[in-house]
């Protein structure tokens, strides 16, 4: 038996918050834990806070997964979004998926800075 999806966000940006929120409508089976890395106590930080909050982090099957990764775990764990997942793990489509990811932290906080 596998065990949950365990999904770490940083509840202090405006973006990260409304992506969770729909990821949170999406997983109607509740397969996800869901943690705010900017609340969660010292035990719940597998890495550094800091760290965890630089980068979108999951944990699946005990393995921490960063980036693009941890995105196409949490996909897997959606069935809406499961096919986006399982195509993530040929790993040509996750190299481009990561390029595209580190793209997107560059824009992020100019992103954040819009919502809030």
């Amino acid at each position: 038996m596998s065990e949950r999806l365990v999904v770490w966000h940083d509840g202090n940006c405006p973006l990260c918050r409304r992506e969770i929120a729909l990821m949170r409508r999406l997983d109607r089976r509740g397969a996800i834990d869901f943690i705010d890395a900017v609340d969660a106590a010292d035990q719940h930080c597998p890495i550094r806070r800091e760290d965890l909050l630089a980068r979108f982090h999951a944990r699946e099957d005990g393995v921490l997964l960063s980036g693009a990764a941890a995105f196409a775990a949490m996909w897997r764990a959606i069935p809406l979004l499961r096919p986006l997942g399982l195509a993530a793990r040929w790993q040509p489509a996750l190299r481009m998926l990561e390029w595209l990811y580190l793209r997107f932290l560059k824009v992020r906080p100019r992103l954040s800075a819009l919502l809030r």
